[in-house]
Order: structure tokens, then sequence, then C-alpha cells
């Protein structure tokens, strides 16, 4: 497979699914990163930035199997890339990492992890990230 090349390039710019786990609330203690999917698409991000790529969907999924139509809703061989953080956020966000990967190599299309390390949560992280994520219909933007 040719080497993606992005907007830098003076090109149409590589796609980025950025691909998050959807992690239960009640795991907030024992697992703050798996539950803060906005840090792991940040993360994700960070990454398609300093590629010169481009997020255009963010996925939030969890056991999803690897040929659901969530998943592969226009992504163009040669063209787009899955991103996330960890290999275990796919292992969280999808039923079979083995099978998913399989999949991109048959379809043609990149899957990556960002590979950094994952941030050091404290109480006031975790208490944001569950004022987050707990009142998501009252307005709170998150901040």
């Amino acid at each position: 497979m040719r080497p993606l090349r992005g907007a830098a390039d003076g090109i149409a710019p590589v796609r980025v699914t950025a691909i998050a786990s959807l992690t239960p609330l009640e795991e907030l203690e024992e697992d703050p990163f798996l539950v803060d999917s906005r840090s792991q698409h940040a993360m994700c991000a960070r990454w398609a930035a300093e590629q010169g790529f481009v997020v255009t969907r963010e996925l939030l999924v969890g056991g999803v199997r690897f040929d659901h139509g969530a998943l592969w809703d226009g992504v163009r061989s040669g063209v787009d890339v899955f991103v996330a953080p960890s290999r275990r956020v796919l292992e969280r966000a999808l039923s079979s990492v083995e099978e998913f990967t399989a999949e991109c190599v048959r379809r043609g299309v990149r899957v990556e992890t960002v590979g950094r390390a994952e941030p050091a949560y404290d109480a006031a992280m975790k208490a944001r990230v569950h004022r987050r994520l707990s009142m998501p219909t009252a307005g709170y933007d998150g901040l």
C-alpha cells in the first residue's frame, strides 16, 4: 500500500475516524481513561493533526462487531485511517480487534494507535469527568 499523504502535501487530506471506548460511568474510579471519551478523542485529534490528517468522524462504541455499518460508513480504501489512543481502548470498543484489523487490511484501510501515555487522573479530574457524563442533558458544557 502506498504511504498516505495529508493536506500538507497539497492533496486532499487523509480522513481519520477516531475510535473511543464506550465505558460505563460506574468504572470511573477503576479506569478513568476508558470512561473519559473526550480525552480519548482529543488524543486522537492531536495525533491526526501531527500527521497532517483531519478527524472527520468520532466514534464512541463499546464491543461493536468488526463489520458493523457505523464503523464503515463512507470509509474509502487508501484515504481513511482509523485511530484509537491505545490497543486497550480498541479492545473495549470492538468485539474483536483481530477481526477488525483483518477487515481493515481487506478493505485497504489503516488502523493506528496513538501510543502515548494516558493522563494520570486525580480526584478533581475524575470529578470533572463525572459531572460531564452525569449531566449531559442539563446544559453542562464540560468545562
